[in-house]
């Protein structure tokens, strides 16, 4: 496995793993399957995303996002983590995220912030292992397929 900074022409195979995560009902809240034209709108020079290859193939990825608009926010992202269902559970969400601190660091961002569904258990072990610290749980924090879900607030200090 190999993790590096994410290309435009990374788009249509992002999209493919979350588009997995949003059909898995796990991950996000995302019911709207993401085309590459949505995913090429991350690349915008100032959040980060990587990916991980694996026999030639990307087979997960990790990206950075605005958290807020506000100046007092910029050193702090979102971010979020995929993996491609054959690959999951073999180290590559670790692999992603890994290559994603040092990313964000030398993107300037001083801490990385999620929201994890508490049934996500993997994802949670995955974070915890990685030095997140979970903040609380936002409850009914959003609906998806008519059922109002909680969330984990996780963080992280670079």
């Amino acid at each position: 496995m190999r993790a590096r900074a994410a290309i435009v022409d990374d788009a249509a195979a992002i999209a493919r793993i979350y588009n997995q995560g949003i059909e898995d009902r796990i991950a996000t809240f995302e019911t709207r399957a993401r085309s590459a034209a949505d995913v090429t709108a991350w690349f915008d020079g100032v959040h980060p995303t990587v990916v991980v290859e694996h026999a030639g193939d990307v087979v997960g990825f990790a990206s950075t996002s605005s958290y807020r608009p506000r100046e007092c926010y910029a050193g702090i992202a979102e971010f979020s983590v995929y993996v491609t269902r054959e690959m999951r559970g073999r180290g590559v969400g670790r692999a992603a995220l890994v290559a994603l601190f040092d990313a964000a660091r030398e993107g300037g961002f001083r801490k990385l912030v999620s929201r994890v569904f508490p049934e996500n258990e993997a994802s949670l072990g995955l974070l915890e292992s990685l030095g997140f610290r979970k903040v609380g749980v936002y409850e009914r924090h959003g609906e998806l397929d008519g059922v109002w879900k909680d969330v984990v607030i996780v963080e992280k200090l670079l």
